[in-house]
C-alpha cells in the first residue's frame, strides 16, 4: 500500500439527492439524522418516504427538518421554510398509498433517482432488513446505501448533529475494486472535516491486493491481511477496533465480497455495531466520485492487482 499526496482543497459535493425511506420508528429517526447531515453537507435534496395503506398517516409524522436544524444550532428556533433555501437544501416528504414498501420506494427511485439511500436497520416494528424489503431496495436500486443500526456506535449525533468519526474499516479484494470505497472514504473525511483517525484496509485470504490511498491530513491508512471466514473476520475486526463505519465496494454478482449477499449480508448488518456504507461499482455515486476525485493519487489498473513485489 502506498500513500500519494493530493490537493485537499478540491472537495466538490457529489451526493446531490439523498433518499430516506422511513417507518416513523425511533430507529428511522436516528437514520434520519445521517440523511439530513449528508444532504446539508452536499447542499442537495432530501426525500423522506413512507409507504402505507393507513389513511390516517400524514407527512407531519416525519421528523421536523427545521426543528432538528434548530436543535443542532444551525437555524434559529421557529425559522420559516424559506430558511432551508439559504442553507442550499431542498426537502420533500412523501406518503405513498400502497401495501408494498419495496415497490413504492423502487418506483420513486426509478422516476427520480438517488445518489444515496439511507436505511435504518436492527429495530422492532417494520423491519427494513427483511429479505423482502432491505435487499430489494439496496440491490435493485443499484445505488449507494447507508445502513444505520438502531443501537451501537454511530458517528453522527441525533441530538446536536456533531460528527465523531475516528475509525473506518474497508474490506478490500481484487474484485470488486476497492477504489469506490477508498474514494468515498477520503471525500467523506474531508467534507466532514474529521481531524484525525485511521482507516484499516482489510483483506481476508491470500494474494493481498496492492492499493494506493490519498493523503488525508491527520489520518493514517494501514493494510491488514487475515485468514478465516470472510464474514467472521469482518465482524471480529470491526468489534475489536471499535469501528465507527464500515465502507464496502460491491458488485452484487461475483467476487470476494459476493459472500455478503443474502443471509450473509443480513448477518453482517445485524451484528455490526456501526453504520455500513455499501457502494456498488456501477452506482451513480461511485461514478460521480470517480469523476470528481483527482486521478494523480490513484490509477485504475487494467489487470487485477497482485501482492507488491519486493524487488525493483
Amino acid at each position: 500500500m502506498s500513500t500519494t499526496p493530493t490537493d485537499g482543497n478540491e472537495i466538490v459535493p457529489v451526493i446531490g439527492h439523498v433518499v430516506h425511506p422511513s417507518d416513523f420508528s425511533e430507529a428511522s429517526r436516528r437514520a434520519f439524522a445521517y440523511a439530513l447531515k449528508t444532504a446539508l453537507i452536499g447542499k442537495g435534496k432530501l426525500s423522506l418516504i413512507h409507504e402505507t395503506e393507513d389513511e390516517k398517516r400524514d407527512w407531519s409524522e416525519f421528523p421536523g427538518v427545521r426543528e432538528t436544524l434548530a436543535r443542532w444550532g444551525i437555524l434559529a428556533a421557529g425559522s420559516p421554510p424559506e430558511a432551508l433555501d439559504h442553507l442550499g437544501i431542498e426537502v420533500e416528504k412523501i406518503i405513498g398509498s400502497g401495501s408494498d414498501p419495496v415497490a413504492g420506494v423502487l418506483n420513486y427511485l426509478n422516476q427520480h433517482g438517488a445518489d444515496l439511500i439511507v436505511l435504518a436497520t436492527q429495530h422492532h416494528g417494520f423491519n427494513w432488513l427483511r429479505k423482502s424489503v432491505a435487499e430489494p431496495v439496496a440491490r435493485k436500486s443499484g445505488e449507494m446505501t447507508l445502513f444505520v443500526p438502531a443501537t451501537g456506535r454511530g458517528f453522527i449525533s441525533e441530538e446536536d448533529g456533531t460528527v465523531s468519526l475516528h475509525r473506518i474499516l474497508i474490506p478490500i479484494a481484487e474484485t470488486p475494486s476497492s477504489y469506490p470505497a477508498i474514494v468515498a472514504t477520503a471525500r467523506l473525511l474531508r467534507q466532514l472535516k474529521c481531524e484525525r483517525g485511521h482507516v484499516t484496509l482489510l483483506h481476508v485470504g491470500e494474494d493481498e491486493p496492492v492499493v494506493e490511498t490519498p493523503r488525508v491530513e491527520g489520518w493514517g491508512w494501514r493494510q491488514v491481511c487475515k485468514s478465516g471466514n470472510v464474514i467472521d473476520v469482518i465482524l471480529e475486526t470491526a468489534q475489536r477496533e471499535e469501528t465507527d463505519l464500515i465502507v464496502m465496494s460491491t458488485d452484487g454478482r461475483n467476487g470476494f465480497l459476493d459472500a455478503l449477499r443474502g443471509s450473509h449480508s443480513e448477518r453482517v448488518l445485524r451484528q455490526a455495531e456501526c453504520p455500513l456504507l455499501a457502494i456498488p461499482e456501477s452506482s451513480t455515486g461511485a461514478k460521480e466520485m470517480t469523476k470528481a476525485e483527482k486521478k494523480d493519487w490513484y490509477r485504475e489498473r487494467q489487470k487485477p492487482a497482485r501482492k507488491r513485489a519486493t524487488g525493483g
